[in-house]
């Protein structure tokens, strides 16, 4: 099958709590580029893998990984709620062969998804029914956590469920590298808010879920200030992370246990999963190419914010990217 891969960071913050207008319109070049790659590229189908913050899947039912045959976005941080142009034949014929291949994942008929999916989704397209799409949980917050390794093994088996698809097919991997930005734990949280937000906070109203997205934008603001105690960006780690990527040595990641990723990266580095496993999926095709690479560590949005494009080493003639902004 035709197959390319787009990964990026996320953030909520972006157009909230900016950085200068020189970084910003940086970024904004690089995710420019991306968006002309994947024109180009012209997908017939999108299978992303990207995180929940506590806005689509809870404590009531949590589980490591997620398809979605259906999936409708809940708009948080001011981005456009609706459904998602999902491929439910393709969710289907995915999960099973996943399945078959030894990786258990739920299937749901309802996902909501937040900017984890919705934000790259449209980095990428104009809107969120551009393009077929199968939408992949991957839990990267709510502990316990599976190893690391269990992402890569998704990520391959979605790989080669995919196989024998003559579509055109972008992976698309959405996640942060080293940030940790004030997400409540079930380990340490108040009741109340393990009872409001971990538990219950499904559809919540319009000035609870403004609440909530102030008190990020403001830690944010805080934390770019220098005035909050929050752990700093990690680029030494960063850069290894997106070096393993590139070289495909998965070993130097999901060889480790959860605590090395907290330690280096912080809590919410667990959503290189999602990484992982696209760039797992794209492993299974042969040799990858990684042709653009970015990275800056931004704290004004909580994030080591990187982009890459990778493809096939066989479909590099067929490339159009550049590798303008901070490449390390």
């Amino acid at each position: 099958m035709p197959v390319a891969l787009v990964a990026t960071s996320h953030s909520p913050l972006i157009g909230l709590n900016d950085p200068t207008t020189e970084i910003r319109d940086e970024v904004r070049g690089v995710l420019d580029d991306a968006r002309a790659f994947v024109r180009d590229f012209d997908p017939e189908l999108v299978v992303m893998f990207a995180p929940d913050h506590y806005n689509g899947f809870f404590y009531d039912m949590m589980p490591p990984f997620c398809i979605g045959a259906s999936a409708h976005s809940v708009g948080d941080y001011g981005l456009p709620t609706g459904d998602l142009s999902v491929d439910k034949a393709a969710a289907y014929d995915i999960g099973a062969s996943v399945l078959a291949q030894g990786v258990d994942l739920a299937i749901s008929e309802d996902m909501q998804v937040d900017h984890g999916f919705v934000q790259p989704l449209l980095f990428l397209f104009d809107t969120l029914q551009s393009v077929p799409i199968v939408p992949i949980f991957i839990n990267c917050v709510a502990s316990p956590l599976g190893p690391a390794r269990r992402s890569m093994d998704l990520g391959s088996a979605v790989g080669a469920a995919l196989a024998d698809d003559d579509r055109r097919i972008l992976l698309v991997g959405s996640g942060g590298l080293s940030h940790d930005p004030p997400v409540p734990r079930m380990e340490d949280a108040a009741p109340e808010v393990i009872e409001r937000l971990l538990l219950r906070g499904r559809n919540p109203s319009t000035e609870q879920r403004a609440t909530r997205e102030e008190k990020t934008v403001k830690a944010a603001r805080a934390y770019a200030a220098g005035e909050a105690g929050y752990r700093e960006l990690n680029p030494e780690w960063d850069k290894l992370v997106l070096d393993a990527l590139s070289s495909g040595d998965f070993a130097r990641i999901v060889d480790h246990d959860n605590d090395w990723f907290v330690r280096e990266g912080g809590h919410s580095s667990h959503e290189i999963r999602t990484w992982i496993a696209a760039y797992a999926a794209l492993s299974g095709q042969g040799p990858y190419q990684v042709q653009s690479r970015y990275y800056r560590p931004i704290k004004e949005w909580f994030a080591g914010f990187s982009t890459t494009i990778a493809t096939p080493a066989s479909a590099l003639a067929h490339a159009r990217v550049s590798n303008k902004g901070v490449v390390r």
